[in-house]
């Protein structure tokens, strides 16, 4: 019986160094640059859009109005998206070519490019390289967000997935805070050191990158794309602390040539679009993250000082209230692996969308009559701390590696490409029209928001199959159907 129980707790997957550096020098060195980079434009922003103005006039000659001003700073903020988009669309090729290892180092090569652009912009007076440095970071971004989920479930054991899976996520929030942090007036978002501030994550990139050697590759692409078996073998030595004759290795490479023996060539990404089969899963992630977009997170971090503003509180408040917003995000999304390693998918998506719509109609209507009572303002406050508190219940993480969980390996990569596309178009969508649309709407703009939540909450509660503990391959039956499949 001893024995046995020995066999049993040797066979049983590790959690080794080689996996934990996998995972955090991963999100440490790549998501956090990337969600630092979405929240480090907010509080410096008309700094940076002075400089912007005497920088172009004193080198073109060209004096720009409030319109021409108004449209550079929205290009400077909204390039980062587009740059997301483009890197989503090479995702897939990169991930299938370079493998999920080479596509980090490609990412950090970007992010490192971007930080040397965003510290030499102002002391070479060049706007040009303001753009190039949010283009790069944009890139870089947009080809995080196809491969980095993919990659961390793909090193994982099966037992091990719902603890690294929300660690991409979890680092662009993480990120987004540091930003906060270090834009700060006292810090470093004074006049004299915002594009210290820009480029300040170029220190975890540099430091993240420097070990690269010790990253391990995907077993699974190493086996089943390349052929690489031995390779493979050893990588899963590396990572799951299994010996040599150890039978869970011989399992789990058996399991990795039958996946092989079933397996069609990498699918692109119009194959997978054809596919019918494939239809109702795509559709979810697409939905998934570019209704987590949609749903108003990014429009308030993007202006949330200014929302602020509006509920009554000073300028030096609102940033304080900015700051306590992104902690809050932050200090919740933490909970994300202990609550996916025990809860299901289902329940924590339905949870989270049902709670972020009725906190997002109920500020929408407080915020529209917030100058006729005096304690709305304060409402308002109190409805986006809960609406970021139940966001990360599900909407946060959930959407960045649900695609991992209902793709097996040959659709994989074009698949969370496609998620990854939309999910950057919406957060250019946002970018662009939530001002205009604010101008227009007012308060009434987040009702849109609060109506993506139940349309989300109605796709989760008929369609969304539970993921949790199973492989792609038993999950993926589950919906060939499209919309005539039963989940449930």
């Amino acid at each position: 019986i001893l024995q046995v129980f020995h066999c049993f707790q040797e066979e049983k997957p590790q959690w080794s160094c080689s996996l934990k550096w996998a995972a955090i020098g991963s999100s440490i060195g790549t998501a956090v640059p990337v969600g630092y980079c979405t929240g480090i434009m907010n509080s410096p922003a008309q700094l940076m859009q002075s400089w912007s103005k005497e920088t172009i006039a004193y080198r073109y000659g060209l004096h720009l109005g409030d319109f021409g001003l108004e449209l550079l700073w929205s290009a400077t903020v909204s390039i980062f998206l587009v740059g997301g988009a483009v890197g989503s669309v090479t995702g897939a090729t990169l991930a299938n070519r370079f493998g999920r290892r080479g596509s980090f180092y490609i990412c950090g090569v970007l992010l490192a490019l971007g930080a040397i652009c965003f510290y030499a912009c102002r002391p070479l007076g060049s706007v040009e390289l303001l753009l190039l440095g949010r283009l790069l970071v944009g890139l870089a971004g947009g080809l995080l967000t196809a491969f980095m989920p993919m990659w961390h479930s793909e090193i994982a054991a099966l037992s091990q997935r719902s603890t690294l899976a929300p660690l991409c996520p979890m680092g662009l929030t993480l990120g987004v805070v540091v930003a906060q942090i270090c834009s700060l007036q006292s810090l470093l978002g004074g006049v004299a050191y915002w594009h210290v501030a820009l480029a300040l994550y170029g220190i975890l990139v540099f430091a993240c990158f420097a070990p690269y050697k010790w990253y391990p590759e995907s077993p699974k692409w190493l086996y089943i794309v390349k052929g690489r078996k031995e390779e493979a073998a050893q990588t899963l030595i590396k990572l799951r602390g299994f010996s040599k004759n150890s039978s869970a290795l011989h399992a789990e490479m058996l399991s990795m040539e039958l996946e092989a023996s079933s397996m069609v060539a990498p699918t692109g990404v119009i194959k997978v679009l054809r596919d019918r089969k494939l239809r109702l899963p795509l559709i979810i992630v697409c939905a998934f993250l570019g209704g987590q977009q949609l749903s108003g997170i990014n429009a308030i971090f993007y202006y949330s000082v200014s929302i602020f503003r509006k509920a009554g509180l000073s300028a030096q408040a609102s940033e304080w209230a900015n700051l306590a917003a992104g902690s809050l995000n932050l200090a919740t999304s933490m909970l994300g692996p202990v609550l996916l390693e025990r809860v299901n998918r289902r329940p924590l998506m339905l949870l989270s969308t049902f709670f972020s719509s009725v906190f997002l109609f109920l500020f929408a209507v407080l915020l529209y009559f917030i100058e006729s009572v005096s304690w709305f303002a304060m409402g308002c406050m109190g409805c986006i701390f809960l609406y970021i508190f139940f966001f990360q219940f599900g909407l946060g993480p959930i959407p960045f590696f649900i695609g991992a969980e209902l793709f097996e390996l040959s659709s994989r990569p074009a698949a969370m490409a496609l998620g990854s596309v939309v999910y950057w178009l919406c957060n250019f969508i946002i970018g662009m029209a939530f001002p205009m649309l604010q101008k227009f709407w007012g308060a009434l703009v987040f009702l849109p928001f609060s109506i993506t939540c139940v349309l989300l909450f109605g796709l989760t509660k008929r369609y969304l199959p539970e993921t949790r503990g199973l492989n792609p391959s038993d999950v993926a039956p589950l919906v060939t159907k499209g919309f005539k499949s039963k989940v449930q």
